[in-house]
Parts: C-alpha cells; sequence; structure tokens
C-alpha cells in the first residue's frame, strides 16, 4: 500500500497507506479515523441518521456493505443487517458465510432472505426466464426486497454501501447518455414516502481502495471476487475509466461526484419541482398482487415472480456462457 519509509501526516509514524487524493499518507489509527470524520461528514451534511433511527444495512458480505455497518455501529448507530440470498451459485454460497461470521462474531442481527427458497426463483433463472440482463433481475428483485423488510421490520433508515467509485461510475454513465431523470434521482439521500422506507449512503466521501483497508485494519473477512455475473456490466467500464483519469490526476472523481451533488443537483431539482425535466413521473398505485407501489397493474418484481417462479431452474453457469457467446 505504502513505501516503507512514509510517515503519517498527522503523527509522523510509520504510514499503512498513501492516499493520493489527500496528498497524504496514514498510520492505521488516523486512517480511522479519517474514514470515520467523512462518514460522519456524508451523514451530517445530507441529514442521513440519527442515533435514535432504527437502521437495516443491506449487506452483500463484500467489503463495503461490511465496512459501512462496522462503521455505523463503531459510531453508535442501532444497526442490523439484511442478506438477500440470490442464488448465483457458489458465490451466493461464499458471500452468505462471509456476511453471517461477519454478524455471528460481532453479535449483531441478520436478517436472511432466501430468492429460492421464498419465492421460488433465483437471479439466473429469472434472467433467463425474463430475458432481462443478469444485473437488471439482480436489481429488481434486491430493491424489492430491501424495501420491503425495512417497512415489515420497521426500521426508518435503509443502508446501502454505495461508495464514492460506485457514485461516480453511474454519474458518469448517466452524463454520458445526459439522462435528467436518473441525474435527478441520483442523490445520496431518498426521503421515505409512501410504500419507500428512506435510503442512504454513508460512503459517498470514501473509495472502494480505502473501504478495503479499513476491512484490513478491522479484521474484516470479505468476499474478494466480483459476481461473476457482472461481466460485461457497463458500470465496470466506467469506473475503470474513471480510475484511469484519477491516476493522471488524484481527486478527480471525488471532484466529479461531490461537485455534483453541490452544484448541479439543486438546479436539476429545481426544475423538476417547476415541472421542466425531461420526462414526467408517472403516478404510482398499489401492485396488485403485492401492495408496493408500481406504475403499472403489478410491479416489476411480481412480474419477475410470475415468470421466473414457473421456469425451470438454471444454472449460473449455463446464463454466464450464454452471455459470453453474445459479446
Amino acid at each position: 500500500m505504502v513505501a516503507a519509509a512514509s510517515k503519517c501526516r498527522v503523527c509522523r509514524g510509520p504510514a499503512i497507506i498513501d492516499l493520493p487524493r489527500h496528498n497524504a499518507h496514514f498510520c492505521a489509527e488516523h486512517f480511522l479515523d479519517l474514514c470515520r470524520r467523512q462518514v460522519m461528514k456524508a451523514i451530517d451534511k445530507f441529514d442521513m441518521l440519527t442515533t435514535a433511527d432504527r437502521v437495516l444495512v443491506a449487506v452483500s458480505g463484500g467489503k463495503d456493505s461490511l465496512a459501512v455497518w462496522d462503521l455505523l455501529i463503531d459510531l453508535g448507530y442501532q444497526a442490523d443487517g439484511l442478506y438477500v440470498g440470490l442464488g448465483i451459485g457458489d458465490y451466493s454460497d461464499t458471500s452468505a458465510d462471509y456476511a453471517r461470521r461477519f454478524a455471528s462474531e460481532r453479535g449483531l442481527k441478520l436478517i436472511e432472505i432466501s430468492l429460492r427458497g421464498e419465492y421460488g426463483y433465483d437471479v439466473p433463472t429469472a434472467a433467463r426466464a425474463t430475458k432481462r440482463v443478469p444485473c437488471s433481475a439482480c436489481g429488481i428483485s434486491k430493491r424489492h426486497l430491501f424495501d420491503k423488510a425495512a417497512l415489515d421490520g420497521g426500521y426508518t433508515v435503509l443502508v446501502t454501501g454505495h461508495n464514492l467509485d460506485d457514485e461516480a461510475a453511474v454519474l458518469f454513465g448517466n452524463t454520458l447518455r445526459w439522462d435528467v431523470e436518473y441525474l435527478a434521482r441520483q442523490l445520496p439521500v431518498l426521503p421515505a414516502r409512501n410504500g419507500f422506507p428512506k435510503k442512504v449512503k454513508p460512503l459517498i466521501r470514501l473509495t472502494e481502495r480505502e473501504m478495503a483497508a479499513w476491512c484490513i485494519v478491522r479484521g474484516i473477512d470479505y468476499i474478494v471476487d466480483e459476481c461473476p455475473m457482472a461481466a460485461g456490466n457497463k458500470h465496470l467500464a466506467y469506473k475503470a475509466a474513471l480510475n484511469a483519469i484519477e491516476t493522471e490526476s488524484p481527486g478527480s472523481k471525488a471532484a466529479f461526484y461531490l461537485n455534483f451533488l453541490e452544484n448541479m443537483a439543486p438546479v436539476l431539482a429545481a426544475a423538476t419541482v417547476a415541472g421542466t425535466s425531461a420526462s414526467g413521473s408517472e403516478a404510482l398505485h398499489a401492485c396488485s398482487s403485492c401492495g408496493a407501489p408500481t406504475t403499472g397493474d403489478i410491479c416489476a418484481f411480481c412480474n419477475i415472480v410470475n415468470k421466473a417462479s414457473a421456469h425451470e431452474p438454471v444454472p449460473v453457469e449455463l446464463v454466464m456462457a450464454n452471455g459470453r457467446s453474445k459479446r
């Protein structure tokens, strides 16, 4: 991570990590302090949480979701975890083990939901049955179940582990297409409204690398492998492009995303309120099947359940093989 002779900017002790965007090196203690400050700055600026909130953290077994859960507990918040088993072969089995181990070692509550066990399908089967790309079927399933678990459990805030790299990559993609509707919604806090819980992203000021370092210093084991079904996802290409820019100009990702929130997001919000957004939002009503908010007769999740639960299970390897053959 860092040259042996490097010194911490704060205490001048041996550094464990260099952070070019801060033009500084840090020892373990002061690196952890930096992460805590960045999370608290995001929480305070956007009014994400209070210690009175009942918080549900969506965890995947990866570094970001386990790190944000650990950070919130460390900072004194009440936070339970939620793991959704997506049925993506060995990857899902392994990620579940990491999430369970993290919770068990710290005496934390972990809620588990199995797509196959409770809804009769998994992501590979949903991708085949609905003719959606796997990431689309996965995202629809997770969003619905995250919302439902938060509301059913009486939680006041739903937390996800989206970090600075994630948000900058999404912003990059939306900007390339000038997708004004999505740009207007890309905020670190989505307020609660009828049928939806409040959703927040406390890691928006921290990078993937910093979250990996947090886990290493804190002794958190996490699944390192990327989801095998994410290969070819444009999101990864956008991350790679931004990483190349960051290498040449440290701090570019933070400036790109955080200045968007500061300078452009208010303009888009004002335009939406004034009715000048590119596409008006459709009225929501209750899904005829599950009661969740939707613009159609049944919601996208129930549509997946109807199609995928009646389909023969599809092995993840088959979906991956077909995906490779199409690229």
